[in-house]
């Protein structure tokens, strides 16, 4: 167990989340990402006929439901039962009005931006890049690129 509640190295976490693509190519998919794991939500959730018509198939998709259920209940088993002490989700400034209108305005921020680059940065930067995706390539060079402009350019004059 204590093998578990220690970090992880990288050689050891990075095979294994890249081998969730080849399995995932044998399966038949070859997207992975949860942005459009909530699309098809969204889908199932709404009336689907309405989706039918942009040429999307519910039955297909099914398995990207399970897959967000899945992460939820693995959220819930790691902190509950995995987790060593309390995990604290955000700092305390966040616990306010002016905190929440943030997280809002963030959480908004994330859903337009990958809906723009069709895809979220696992997606892109996991599935698009092993396999062979100029498009995957390009949107995690675009992350990188914008988390250190934000980090070295724009950060320092918010504190």
């Amino acid at each position: 167990m204590e093998s578990i509640f220690n970090t992880w190295q990288w050689y050891i976490v990075g095979p294994l989340i890249g081998l969730f693509v080849p399995l995932l190519l044998i399966a038949g998919n070859k997207l992975l990402g949860i942005s459009s794991s909530f699309f098809h939500i969204c889908s199932i959730a709404l009336n689907t006929k309405k989706f039918s018509a942009f040429g999307y198939n519910a039955d297909t998709n099914r398995w990207k439901f399970y897959f967000v259920i899945g992460i939820m209940i693995g959220a819930f088993i790691a902190e509950n039962f995995l987790s060593s002490g309390t995990i604290s989700y955000l700092p305390e400034s966040y616990y306010s009005f002016g905190g929440l209108v943030l997280l809002l305005l963030g959480g908004f921020l994330v859903g337009f931006g990958t809906r723009y680059a069709n895809g979220c940065t696992s997606g892109h930067s996991i599935a698009g890049i092993s396999t062979f995706q100029l498009s995957g390539l390009a949107a995690t060079v675009s992350f990188f690129a914008g988390g250190l402009i934000y980090t070295y350019f724009i950060l320092p004059f918010l504190t």
